[in-house]
Protein backbone atom coordinates (compact mmCIF):
# COMPACT_ATOMS: atom_id res chain seq x y z
CA UNK A 1 0.00 0.00 0.00
CA UNK A 2 0.64 3.55 -0.46
CA UNK A 3 -0.28 6.73 0.72
CA UNK A 4 0.26 10.24 1.81
CA UNK A 5 -0.48 11.92 4.49
CA UNK A 6 -0.70 15.95 5.22
CA UNK A 7 0.68 16.47 1.71
CA UNK A 8 1.03 19.88 0.38
CA UNK A 9 3.03 22.15 -1.99
CA UNK A 10 3.80 25.06 -2.39
CA UNK A 11 5.44 27.73 -5.05
CA UNK A 12 6.33 30.67 -3.61
CA UNK A 13 2.49 32.38 -2.27
CA UNK A 14 0.70 29.77 -5.01
CA UNK A 15 -1.00 26.64 -2.92
CA UNK A 16 -1.00 23.90 -5.69
CA UNK A 17 -2.57 21.59 -3.39
CA UNK A 18 -2.89 21.72 0.55
CA UNK A 19 -3.14 18.55 3.32
CA UNK A 20 -3.70 15.74 0.78
CA UNK A 21 -4.57 12.75 2.70
CA UNK A 22 -5.50 9.60 0.72
CA UNK A 23 -4.55 5.35 0.91
CA UNK A 24 -4.01 3.57 -2.55
CA UNK A 25 -4.43 0.01 -1.86
CA UNK A 26 -3.98 -2.79 -3.64
CA UNK A 27 -6.43 -4.01 -6.03
CA UNK A 28 -7.45 -0.67 -7.20
CA UNK A 29 -6.83 1.66 -10.09
CA UNK A 30 -7.26 5.23 -9.42
CA UNK A 31 -7.35 8.05 -12.08
CA UNK A 32 -6.29 11.55 -10.86
CA UNK A 33 -7.88 13.87 -12.89
CA UNK A 34 -8.11 18.13 -12.43
CA UNK A 35 -7.69 20.91 -15.11
CA UNK A 36 -4.14 21.95 -16.89
CA UNK A 37 -1.91 23.39 -13.94
CA UNK A 38 -3.77 21.46 -10.89
CA UNK A 39 -0.81 19.35 -10.43
CA UNK A 40 -1.56 15.97 -11.64
CA UNK A 41 2.15 15.34 -12.50
CA UNK A 42 3.62 17.23 -9.85
CA UNK A 43 1.70 14.60 -7.28
CA UNK A 44 2.74 11.74 -8.75
CA UNK A 45 6.48 12.70 -8.83
CA UNK A 46 5.55 13.51 -5.11
CA UNK A 47 4.49 9.79 -5.03
CA UNK A 48 7.02 8.49 -6.91
CA UNK A 49 9.87 10.52 -4.56
CA UNK A 50 11.44 12.43 -7.34
CA UNK A 51 10.65 15.48 -5.99
CA UNK A 52 9.77 16.31 -1.88
CA UNK A 53 6.25 17.70 -0.77
CA UNK A 54 6.44 21.83 1.04
CA UNK A 55 5.51 19.30 3.84
CA UNK A 56 3.89 15.69 4.70
CA UNK A 57 5.15 12.47 3.88
CA UNK A 58 4.26 9.73 1.23
CA UNK A 59 4.15 5.94 3.33
CA UNK A 60 5.18 3.11 1.55
CA UNK A 61 4.80 -0.51 3.32
CA UNK A 62 8.37 -2.31 3.81
CA UNK A 63 9.12 -4.61 0.67
CA UNK A 64 6.88 -3.13 -2.13
CA UNK A 65 8.24 -2.17 -5.19
CA UNK A 66 7.39 0.33 -7.43
CA UNK A 67 7.22 0.85 -10.84
CA UNK A 68 7.17 4.35 -12.96
CA UNK A 69 6.81 5.03 -16.43
CA UNK A 70 9.44 6.84 -17.82
CA UNK A 71 8.88 9.57 -19.72
CA UNK A 72 12.65 9.74 -21.29
CA UNK A 73 12.45 8.17 -24.43
CA UNK A 74 16.79 8.53 -25.12
CA UNK A 75 17.67 7.01 -21.46
CA UNK A 76 17.63 3.63 -22.84
CA UNK A 77 19.33 4.27 -26.25
CA UNK A 78 21.98 1.77 -25.76
CA UNK A 79 20.46 -1.35 -24.44
CA UNK A 80 18.42 -3.92 -26.69
CA UNK A 81 14.57 -4.15 -26.10
CA UNK A 82 14.56 -7.01 -24.29
CA UNK A 83 17.34 -5.66 -21.80
CA UNK A 84 15.34 -2.68 -20.98
CA UNK A 85 12.23 -3.97 -20.12
CA UNK A 86 13.61 -6.58 -17.81
CA UNK A 87 15.63 -3.16 -16.15
CA UNK A 88 11.94 -2.42 -15.17
CA UNK A 89 12.51 -4.80 -12.39
CA UNK A 90 15.60 -3.42 -10.69
CA UNK A 91 16.62 -6.04 -8.17
CA UNK A 92 16.30 -8.58 -11.03
CA UNK A 93 18.01 -7.29 -13.10
CA UNK A 94 21.12 -6.49 -10.49
CA UNK A 95 21.28 -10.28 -9.86
CA UNK A 96 21.60 -11.17 -13.42
CA UNK A 97 23.87 -8.92 -13.83
CA UNK A 98 25.81 -9.86 -10.23
CA UNK A 99 25.89 -13.82 -11.19
CA UNK A 100 27.11 -13.07 -14.73
CA UNK A 101 29.78 -10.82 -13.18
CA UNK A 102 30.68 -14.46 -10.64
CA UNK A 103 30.24 -16.74 -13.32
CA UNK A 104 32.56 -14.96 -15.64
CA UNK A 105 35.44 -14.84 -13.35
CA UNK A 106 38.78 -16.86 -13.66
CA UNK A 107 39.56 -17.17 -9.85
CA UNK A 108 36.20 -18.43 -8.74
CA UNK A 109 36.33 -18.77 -5.24
CA UNK A 110 34.37 -20.83 -2.15
CA UNK A 111 33.06 -17.59 -1.22
CA UNK A 112 32.08 -16.77 -5.05
CA UNK A 113 30.14 -19.52 -4.97
CA UNK A 114 28.49 -19.45 -1.91
CA UNK A 115 27.61 -15.85 -3.26
CA UNK A 116 26.24 -17.52 -6.63
CA UNK A 117 24.32 -19.89 -4.50
CA UNK A 118 22.53 -17.21 -2.41
CA UNK A 119 22.10 -15.07 -5.85
CA UNK A 120 20.38 -18.23 -7.69
CA UNK A 121 18.03 -18.89 -4.44
CA UNK A 122 17.00 -15.34 -4.83
CA UNK A 123 16.49 -15.44 -8.74
CA UNK A 124 14.26 -18.37 -8.72
CA UNK A 125 11.93 -16.87 -5.72
CA UNK A 126 11.84 -13.82 -8.54
CA UNK A 127 10.53 -16.12 -11.30
CA UNK A 128 13.44 -15.13 -12.86
CA UNK A 129 14.19 -18.06 -15.19
CA UNK A 130 10.53 -17.24 -16.62
CA UNK A 131 11.29 -13.43 -16.55
CA UNK A 132 13.29 -13.53 -20.13
CA UNK A 133 9.89 -15.18 -21.59
CA UNK A 134 7.78 -13.05 -20.23
CA UNK A 135 9.48 -9.51 -21.52
CA UNK A 136 9.40 -10.95 -24.69
CA UNK A 137 5.74 -12.02 -24.40
CA UNK A 138 4.66 -8.07 -23.47
CA UNK A 139 6.75 -6.30 -26.23
CA UNK A 140 4.91 -9.16 -28.96
CA UNK A 141 1.64 -8.26 -27.08
CA UNK A 142 2.29 -5.01 -27.80
CA UNK A 143 3.15 -5.41 -31.20
CA UNK A 144 7.06 -5.24 -31.01
CA UNK A 145 7.79 -8.20 -32.92
CA UNK A 146 10.28 -10.74 -32.18
CA UNK A 147 13.44 -10.06 -34.38
CA UNK A 148 13.60 -6.60 -32.99
CA UNK A 149 13.96 -7.80 -29.04
CA UNK A 150 17.45 -7.93 -29.64
CA UNK A 151 17.64 -4.74 -31.11
CA UNK A 152 18.82 -1.23 -29.17
CA UNK A 153 16.52 0.84 -28.19
CA UNK A 154 17.87 3.37 -30.24
CA UNK A 155 17.16 1.72 -33.56
CA UNK A 156 13.50 1.64 -32.66
CA UNK A 157 10.95 4.03 -33.95
CA UNK A 158 9.10 6.09 -31.83
CA UNK A 159 5.85 4.88 -31.12
CA UNK A 160 8.20 1.61 -30.61
CA UNK A 161 10.59 3.11 -27.72
CA UNK A 162 7.14 4.28 -25.89
CA UNK A 163 5.58 0.57 -26.12
CA UNK A 164 9.12 -0.58 -24.66
CA UNK A 165 9.30 1.86 -21.87
CA UNK A 166 5.41 0.93 -21.02
CA UNK A 167 6.37 -2.64 -21.16
CA UNK A 168 9.30 -2.01 -18.51
CA UNK A 169 7.26 -0.16 -16.16
CA UNK A 170 4.56 -3.16 -16.69
CA UNK A 171 7.38 -6.24 -16.34
CA UNK A 172 7.52 -7.91 -12.99
CA UNK A 173 4.52 -7.57 -11.36
CA UNK A 174 5.13 -4.61 -9.64
CA UNK A 175 3.61 -3.49 -6.22
CA UNK A 176 2.71 -0.26 -6.83
CA UNK A 177 2.53 1.07 -10.67
CA UNK A 178 2.50 4.59 -11.52
CA UNK A 179 1.27 5.61 -15.02
CA UNK A 180 1.14 9.41 -16.21
CA UNK A 181 -0.05 9.16 -20.11
CA UNK A 182 0.74 5.70 -21.22
CA UNK A 183 -1.84 5.83 -23.98
CA UNK A 184 0.25 8.70 -25.81
CA UNK A 185 1.48 7.40 -29.03
CA UNK A 186 -0.37 3.90 -28.65
CA UNK A 187 -2.43 2.45 -31.81
CA UNK A 188 -5.92 1.27 -30.76
CA UNK A 189 -4.95 -2.57 -30.19
CA UNK A 190 -2.08 -1.70 -27.77
CA UNK A 191 -4.35 0.41 -25.65
CA UNK A 192 -7.18 -2.41 -26.27
CA UNK A 193 -4.38 -5.14 -24.53
CA UNK A 194 -3.24 -2.34 -22.07
CA UNK A 195 -6.76 -2.02 -20.94
CA UNK A 196 -7.47 -5.99 -20.63
CA UNK A 197 -4.05 -5.59 -18.70
CA UNK A 198 -4.82 -3.17 -16.02
CA UNK A 199 -8.07 -4.77 -15.81
CA UNK A 200 -6.56 -7.94 -14.15
CA UNK A 201 -3.97 -6.45 -12.47
CA UNK A 202 -4.28 -7.47 -8.52
CA UNK A 203 -1.56 -4.45 -7.25
CA UNK A 204 -1.92 -0.74 -6.86
CA UNK A 205 -2.36 1.61 -10.12
CA UNK A 206 -2.12 5.21 -10.36
CA UNK A 207 -2.78 7.00 -13.55
CA UNK A 208 -2.91 10.11 -15.41
CA UNK A 209 -4.89 10.11 -18.48
CA UNK A 210 -6.71 12.38 -20.95
CA UNK A 211 -8.29 9.29 -22.27
CA UNK A 212 -11.79 9.51 -21.06
CA UNK A 213 -12.72 5.45 -22.67
CA UNK A 214 -9.53 4.41 -20.90
CA UNK A 215 -9.99 6.16 -17.65
CA UNK A 216 -13.17 4.49 -17.92
CA UNK A 217 -12.08 0.95 -18.71
CA UNK A 218 -9.38 0.46 -16.31
CA UNK A 219 -10.20 3.03 -13.17
CA UNK A 220 -12.38 1.78 -10.13
CA UNK A 221 -11.25 5.17 -8.08
CA UNK A 222 -10.98 8.99 -9.16
CA UNK A 223 -8.89 11.14 -7.56
CA UNK A 224 -9.74 14.90 -8.21
CA UNK A 225 -7.38 17.67 -8.17
CA UNK A 226 -9.67 20.72 -7.16
CA UNK A 227 -9.72 23.60 -5.31
CA UNK A 228 -6.63 23.29 -4.25
CA UNK A 229 -7.46 19.47 -2.60
CA UNK A 230 -7.72 16.27 -3.67
CA UNK A 231 -11.02 14.17 -3.31
CA UNK A 232 -11.39 10.41 -3.84
CA UNK A 233 -14.60 9.07 -5.65
CA UNK A 234 -15.49 5.40 -6.01
CA UNK A 235 -16.35 4.45 -9.67
CA UNK A 236 -14.63 5.82 -13.04
CA UNK A 237 -14.33 8.72 -14.72
CA UNK A 238 -18.03 8.70 -16.33
CA UNK A 239 -19.51 8.06 -13.03
CA UNK A 240 -17.21 10.89 -11.38
CA UNK A 241 -18.66 13.55 -14.18
CA UNK A 242 -22.06 12.91 -14.10
CA UNK A 243 -22.05 12.73 -10.11
CA UNK A 244 -20.07 15.92 -10.49
CA UNK A 245 -22.60 17.72 -12.60
CA UNK A 246 -25.58 16.34 -10.85
CA UNK A 247 -23.73 17.86 -7.45
CA UNK A 248 -23.33 21.37 -9.27
CA UNK A 249 -26.68 21.06 -10.34
CA UNK A 250 -28.70 20.52 -7.35
CA UNK A 251 -26.34 23.03 -5.35
CA UNK A 252 -26.55 25.98 -7.87
CA UNK A 253 -30.87 24.86 -8.12
CA UNK A 254 -30.69 25.53 -3.76
CA UNK A 255 -28.92 28.69 -4.49
CA UNK A 256 -31.63 29.76 -7.04
CA UNK A 257 -34.12 28.89 -4.90
CA UNK A 258 -32.67 31.07 -2.10
CA UNK A 259 -32.48 33.83 -3.82
CA UNK A 260 -36.13 33.44 -5.47
CA UNK A 261 -37.13 33.38 -1.66
CA UNK A 262 -34.73 36.47 -0.88
CA UNK A 263 -36.21 38.43 -4.02
CA UNK A 264 -39.76 37.72 -2.45
CA UNK A 265 -38.73 39.05 1.19
CA UNK A 266 -37.26 41.60 -0.10
CA UNK A 267 -39.92 43.22 -2.34
CA UNK A 268 -42.51 42.30 0.62
CA UNK A 269 -40.17 44.57 3.13
CA UNK A 270 -39.98 47.05 0.96
CA UNK A 271 -43.80 47.74 0.54
CA UNK A 272 -45.01 46.89 3.57
CA UNK A 273 -42.38 48.61 6.30
CA UNK A 274 -43.55 51.61 6.41
CA UNK A 275 -47.83 50.22 6.62
CA UNK A 276 -48.30 50.37 9.97
CA UNK A 277 -50.26 47.10 9.79
CA UNK A 278 -48.28 45.04 8.18
CA UNK A 279 -45.05 46.37 10.00
CA UNK A 280 -44.90 43.10 12.25
CA UNK A 281 -45.43 41.20 9.43
CA UNK A 282 -42.16 43.18 7.37
CA UNK A 283 -40.16 43.22 10.76
CA UNK A 284 -40.79 39.29 10.49
CA UNK A 285 -39.65 38.69 7.04
CA UNK A 286 -36.92 41.05 7.87
CA UNK A 287 -35.58 38.59 10.18
CA UNK A 288 -36.11 35.73 7.97
CA UNK A 289 -34.47 37.51 5.67
CA UNK A 290 -31.35 37.96 7.23
CA UNK A 291 -31.23 34.05 8.03
CA UNK A 292 -30.91 33.34 4.56
CA UNK A 293 -27.74 32.42 3.55
CA UNK A 294 -26.11 31.06 -0.03
CA UNK A 295 -23.70 27.88 -0.29
CA UNK A 296 -21.99 29.41 -3.12
CA UNK A 297 -20.27 27.13 -5.43
CA UNK A 298 -16.47 27.48 -5.25
CA UNK A 299 -14.74 28.48 -8.39
CA UNK A 300 -13.37 25.59 -9.74
CA UNK A 301 -9.80 25.34 -11.08
CA UNK A 302 -11.91 23.67 -14.35
CA UNK A 303 -12.92 26.05 -17.62
CA UNK A 304 -14.92 24.67 -20.32
CA UNK A 305 -14.28 26.71 -23.76
CA UNK A 306 -17.35 27.33 -25.90
CA UNK A 307 -16.81 25.65 -28.57
CA UNK A 308 -19.68 25.97 -31.39
CA UNK A 309 -19.41 25.68 -35.20
CA UNK A 310 -22.14 27.36 -37.11
CA UNK A 311 -22.90 27.46 -40.85
CA UNK A 312 -23.00 30.16 -42.77
CA UNK A 313 -25.35 28.64 -45.20
CA UNK A 314 -25.97 25.08 -45.54
CA UNK A 315 -24.72 22.74 -48.00
CA UNK A 316 -26.25 21.42 -50.88
CA UNK A 317 -26.71 17.68 -52.16
CA UNK A 318 -23.01 17.66 -53.73
CA UNK A 319 -20.49 17.23 -51.06
CA UNK A 320 -17.24 15.46 -51.88
CA UNK A 321 -16.20 13.04 -54.64
CA UNK A 322 -13.20 11.38 -54.54
CA UNK A 323 -11.93 9.16 -57.43
CA UNK A 324 -8.67 6.96 -57.56
CA UNK A 325 -6.75 9.11 -55.41
CA UNK A 326 -3.32 8.42 -54.43
CA UNK A 327 0.31 9.53 -52.87
CA UNK A 328 3.65 8.77 -53.36
CA UNK A 329 6.81 9.88 -51.22
CA UNK A 330 9.93 8.80 -51.61
CA UNK A 331 9.76 6.21 -48.28
CA UNK A 332 6.92 4.65 -50.08
CA UNK A 333 3.28 4.99 -50.33
CA UNK A 334 1.01 7.04 -48.32
CA UNK A 335 -2.31 6.25 -49.19
CA UNK A 336 -3.60 4.36 -52.46
CA UNK A 337 -6.52 4.45 -54.66
CA UNK A 338 -8.95 6.10 -52.17
CA UNK A 339 -12.91 6.65 -53.36
CA UNK A 340 -14.98 8.10 -51.26
CA UNK A 341 -18.46 9.80 -52.33
CA UNK A 342 -19.12 11.66 -48.79
CA UNK A 343 -23.09 11.97 -48.65
CA UNK A 344 -24.91 14.51 -46.55
CA UNK A 345 -25.48 13.87 -43.02
CA UNK A 346 -21.85 11.98 -42.95
CA UNK A 347 -19.69 12.78 -39.63
CA UNK A 348 -16.58 10.26 -40.87
CA UNK A 349 -13.99 9.25 -38.88
CA UNK A 350 -10.61 7.71 -40.67
CA UNK A 351 -8.09 5.45 -39.28
CA UNK A 352 -5.07 3.86 -40.85
CA UNK A 353 -1.95 1.89 -38.73
CA UNK A 354 -0.17 4.31 -41.10
CA UNK A 355 -0.88 7.55 -39.12
CA UNK A 356 0.36 9.48 -41.84
CA UNK A 357 -1.32 8.15 -44.55
CA UNK A 358 -4.49 10.19 -42.64
CA UNK A 359 -2.90 13.13 -42.14
CA UNK A 360 -1.77 12.98 -45.79
CA UNK A 361 -5.10 12.58 -47.23
CA UNK A 362 -6.54 15.48 -45.01
CA UNK A 363 -3.82 17.81 -46.02
CA UNK A 364 -4.55 17.22 -50.01
CA UNK A 365 -8.59 17.55 -49.19
CA UNK A 366 -7.76 20.47 -47.74
CA UNK A 367 -5.41 22.05 -50.82
CA UNK A 368 -2.50 22.00 -48.78
CA UNK A 369 -0.42 19.36 -50.43
CA UNK A 370 -1.05 19.31 -54.11
CA UNK A 371 1.34 16.28 -54.85
CA UNK A 372 -0.90 13.62 -55.77
CA UNK A 373 -2.64 11.32 -58.46
CA UNK A 374 -5.80 11.08 -59.03
CA UNK A 375 -8.73 13.85 -58.51
CA UNK A 376 -11.61 14.90 -55.82
CA UNK A 377 -14.01 17.52 -56.22
CA UNK A 378 -16.03 19.65 -53.30
CA UNK A 379 -19.55 20.69 -54.46
CA UNK A 380 -20.43 23.99 -54.93
CA UNK A 381 -22.00 25.11 -51.56
CA UNK A 382 -18.88 23.85 -49.44
CA UNK A 383 -17.59 26.07 -47.27
CA UNK A 384 -14.86 24.15 -45.45
CA UNK A 385 -12.30 24.89 -42.39
CA UNK A 386 -9.30 22.54 -41.31
CA UNK A 387 -7.32 21.93 -38.02
CA UNK A 388 -4.03 19.96 -39.12
CA UNK A 389 -2.32 18.44 -36.58
CA UNK A 390 0.82 20.21 -37.15
CA UNK A 391 -0.08 23.69 -36.92
CA UNK A 392 3.15 25.49 -36.26
CA UNK A 393 3.81 27.19 -39.71
CA UNK A 394 0.31 29.09 -38.60
CA UNK A 395 2.23 30.40 -35.54
CA UNK A 396 5.39 31.60 -36.61
CA UNK A 397 5.07 35.47 -36.03
CA UNK A 398 5.15 38.07 -33.67
CA UNK A 399 1.33 38.96 -33.80
CA UNK A 400 -0.60 39.14 -30.26
CA UNK A 401 -3.71 36.99 -30.07
CA UNK A 402 -5.76 39.61 -31.45
CA UNK A 403 -4.02 40.51 -34.50
CA UNK A 404 -3.32 36.92 -35.47
CA UNK A 405 -6.76 35.98 -35.04
CA UNK A 406 -8.03 39.05 -37.28
CA UNK A 407 -6.35 38.22 -39.98
CA UNK A 408 -9.04 35.53 -40.36
CA UNK A 409 -12.04 37.37 -40.01
CA UNK A 410 -13.98 39.55 -41.91
CA UNK A 411 -15.46 41.49 -39.30
CA UNK A 412 -12.09 43.35 -38.08
CA UNK A 413 -13.86 45.18 -34.62
CA UNK A 414 -11.41 43.90 -31.25
CA UNK A 415 -14.38 43.16 -29.44
CA UNK A 416 -15.61 40.43 -32.37
CA UNK A 417 -12.31 39.23 -31.93
CA UNK A 418 -11.87 39.08 -28.54
CA UNK A 419 -15.74 37.45 -28.33
CA UNK A 420 -14.05 34.50 -30.21
CA UNK A 421 -10.89 33.92 -28.34
CA UNK A 422 -12.76 34.51 -24.74
CA UNK A 423 -14.73 31.41 -26.22
CA UNK A 424 -11.51 29.44 -26.08
CA UNK A 425 -10.65 30.54 -22.50
CA UNK A 426 -8.10 33.43 -23.79
CA UNK A 427 -8.98 36.29 -21.70
CA UNK A 428 -7.63 39.60 -20.52
CA UNK A 429 -4.41 40.02 -20.88
CA UNK A 430 -4.02 36.82 -21.86
CA UNK A 431 -4.88 37.90 -25.78
CA UNK A 432 -1.85 40.26 -26.39
CA UNK A 433 0.23 36.98 -25.75
CA UNK A 434 2.48 36.83 -28.86
CA UNK A 435 1.56 33.49 -31.06
CA UNK A 436 5.44 32.70 -31.47
CA UNK A 437 5.12 31.26 -27.64
CA UNK A 438 1.75 29.34 -27.30
CA UNK A 439 1.72 25.86 -25.72
CA UNK A 440 0.27 22.77 -28.03
CA UNK A 441 -2.78 23.26 -26.34
CA UNK A 442 -3.27 27.09 -26.78
CA UNK A 443 -2.27 26.47 -30.64
CA UNK A 444 -5.22 24.30 -30.89
CA UNK A 445 -7.67 26.73 -29.06
CA UNK A 446 -6.52 29.49 -31.27
CA UNK A 447 -7.25 27.16 -34.38
CA UNK A 448 -10.53 26.38 -33.07
CA UNK A 449 -11.34 29.89 -32.66
CA UNK A 450 -10.65 30.98 -36.48
CA UNK A 451 -12.44 27.77 -37.67
CA UNK A 452 -15.49 28.87 -36.05
CA UNK A 453 -15.25 32.56 -37.23
CA UNK A 454 -15.23 31.16 -40.68
CA UNK A 455 -18.45 29.41 -40.13
CA UNK A 456 -17.92 26.45 -42.25
CA UNK A 457 -20.32 23.24 -43.28
CA UNK A 458 -17.38 21.10 -43.81
CA UNK A 459 -15.11 20.02 -41.15
CA UNK A 460 -11.56 18.30 -41.71
CA UNK A 461 -9.61 17.59 -38.24
CA UNK A 462 -6.79 16.08 -37.48
CA UNK A 463 -6.76 15.27 -33.94
CA UNK A 464 -8.60 18.00 -32.90
CA UNK A 465 -7.87 16.63 -28.94
CA UNK A 466 -4.15 16.68 -28.78
CA UNK A 467 -2.78 18.36 -25.96
CA UNK A 468 -6.23 19.38 -24.39
CA UNK A 469 -7.37 18.97 -21.31
CA UNK A 470 -10.44 16.63 -20.51
CA UNK A 471 -12.50 19.72 -19.74
CA UNK A 472 -12.05 20.97 -23.40
CA UNK A 473 -12.31 17.40 -24.95
CA UNK A 474 -15.50 16.76 -23.56
CA UNK A 475 -16.60 20.65 -24.99
CA UNK A 476 -15.06 19.54 -28.90
CA UNK A 477 -16.89 16.17 -28.43
CA UNK A 478 -19.88 18.04 -27.32
CA UNK A 479 -19.56 20.94 -30.13
CA UNK A 480 -18.93 17.96 -32.77
CA UNK A 481 -21.69 16.09 -31.82
CA UNK A 482 -24.52 19.05 -32.16
CA UNK A 483 -22.65 20.33 -35.79
CA UNK A 484 -25.21 19.56 -37.86
CA UNK A 485 -22.72 20.05 -41.17
CA UNK A 486 -20.18 17.55 -42.36
CA UNK A 487 -17.05 16.55 -40.60
CA UNK A 488 -13.88 14.17 -41.85
CA UNK A 489 -12.00 13.37 -38.92
CA UNK A 490 -9.08 11.23 -36.98
CA UNK A 491 -8.54 11.10 -33.18
CA UNK A 492 -6.95 9.01 -30.53
CA UNK A 493 -9.69 9.77 -28.28
CA UNK A 494 -11.77 6.73 -28.18
CA UNK A 495 -15.16 8.26 -27.19
CA UNK A 496 -15.01 11.06 -29.47
CA UNK A 497 -14.60 8.41 -32.18
CA UNK A 498 -17.63 6.25 -30.81
CA UNK A 499 -20.09 9.48 -30.51
CA UNK A 500 -19.69 11.72 -33.07
CA UNK A 501 -18.99 9.09 -36.24
CA UNK A 502 -21.46 7.26 -38.14
CA UNK A 503 -19.28 5.88 -40.89
CA UNK A 504 -15.58 4.49 -40.47
CA UNK A 505 -13.26 4.73 -43.26
CA UNK A 506 -9.48 3.12 -42.85
CA UNK A 507 -6.63 3.12 -45.34
CA UNK A 508 -4.93 0.67 -45.93
CA UNK A 509 -1.42 -0.41 -47.99
CA UNK A 510 -4.28 -2.09 -50.42
CA UNK A 511 -7.02 0.39 -50.79
CA UNK A 512 -9.80 1.29 -48.65
CA UNK A 513 -12.12 -0.66 -45.67
CA UNK A 514 -15.36 1.61 -46.02
CA UNK A 515 -18.17 1.21 -43.61
CA UNK A 516 -21.69 2.95 -41.94
CA UNK A 517 -21.52 2.14 -38.39
CA UNK A 518 -20.07 3.68 -34.92
CA UNK A 519 -16.36 2.85 -33.94
CA UNK A 520 -16.88 0.19 -31.81
CA UNK A 521 -18.98 -1.40 -33.91
CA UNK A 522 -16.51 -1.54 -36.57
CA UNK A 523 -13.96 -2.35 -34.10
CA UNK A 524 -15.72 -5.45 -32.85
CA UNK A 525 -17.10 -7.09 -35.98
CA UNK A 526 -15.85 -10.14 -36.82
CA UNK A 527 -16.21 -10.08 -40.43
CA UNK A 528 -14.38 -6.64 -40.43
CA UNK A 529 -11.83 -7.77 -38.60
CA UNK A 530 -10.93 -10.74 -41.50
CA UNK A 531 -10.92 -7.64 -43.69
CA UNK A 532 -8.79 -5.96 -42.14
CA UNK A 533 -6.09 -8.54 -42.00
CA UNK A 534 -6.27 -9.24 -45.28
CA UNK A 535 -5.63 -5.96 -46.35
CA UNK A 536 -2.62 -5.28 -44.67
CA UNK A 537 -1.10 -9.21 -45.17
Amino acid sequence: MISASNVSLQYGKRILFDEVNVNFTPGNCYGIIGANGAGKTTFMKILSGEIDPTKGRVNILPGMRMSVLKQNHFEYNDYTVLDTVMMGNKRLHQIIKEKDAIYAKEDFTDADGIKASELEAEFAEMNGWNAENEAAEMLTNMGIEPSKHAALVKELSGKEKVKTLLAQALFGNPDILLLDEPTNDLDVETISWLENFLADFQNTVIVISHDRHFLDAVCTNICDIDYGKMSVYTGNYSFWYHMSQLQLKQRSDANKKIEDKRAELQEFVRRFSANASKSSQATSRKKLLEKLTIDEIPASTRKYPGIIFKQEREAGDQLLLVEHLSKETANGVVFKDVHINVKKGDKIAFISKNQLAVSGLFAVLADEDKDFKGNFTFGTTIYKAYLPNDNHHFFQSDLNLIDWLRQFSKDKDETYIRGFLGKMLFSGEEVLKKCSVLSGGEKVRCMTSRMMLLNPNFLILDEPTNHLDLESIIAYNDALKDYPGTILFTSHDHQLMQTVANRIIELTPKGIIDKSCTYDEYLENASIQEQRKKMYN
